[in-house]
């Protein structure tokens, strides 16, 4: 196959060579600025900074809204959205999922929409970690590529509004 962004590639191989989750490397700060700050580019900014941070730092995690009890509902909640209003947006969705940030205790409703988004940055993160840790041994460099660009498609595609139902 041609491959169309061949800076990019070239990045690529030289992060490849010394990988690190350095966002200020090059091959990094492309892939920050043009999916993952607008993947998670959401109106509720002080959180969508700590969704960042959690997704860096692999501390977040996402669950099904199942029929948990509702415990006692404190002060602060209004701040975590609700089944049928999403924290990260503040807009009234059917939020079917939550995230837990790191140590906190407070669980924060999500829509389908910014499910999507945060889990297509996750799973970028999860693969180029798996490179960092020596950890995909099938691949070569130019298979690794590819990978990187159908996890960056799922980025643009979750950017944009696309999102699967069944994720």
């Amino acid at each position: 196959e041609m491959i169309a962004d061949l800076s990019l590639y070239n990045e690529f191989r030289s992060w490849k060579d010394e990988p690190t989750m350095d966002r200020t490397c090059p091959f990094l700060d492309k892939i920050y600025q043009e999916d993952i700050f607008p993947c998670l580019t959401f109106s509720k900014s002080e959180l969508a900074s700590a969704v960042l941070e959690a997704v860096e730092n692999n501390t977040l995690s996402i669950e099904p809204v199942g029929l948990q009890p509702v415990r006692f509902v404190k002060a602060s909640a209004v701040e975590c959205g609700g089944p049928k209003k999403c924290a990260l947006t503040g807009q009234s969705k059917s939020c079917k999922h939550r995230i837990k940030l790191g140590d906190s205790s407070n669980y924060y409703y999500i829509s389908p929409f910014c499910r999507y988004r945060i889990t297509s940055v996750c799973n970028f993160f999860t693969y180029i970690r798996y490179i960092q840790q020596g950890l995909v041994k099938q691949q070569d460099v130019d298979q690794m590529f590819w990978e990187v660009m159908q996890l960056r498609k799922e980025m643009s595609l979750a950017k944009l509004g696309y999102f699967k139902e069944e994720l």
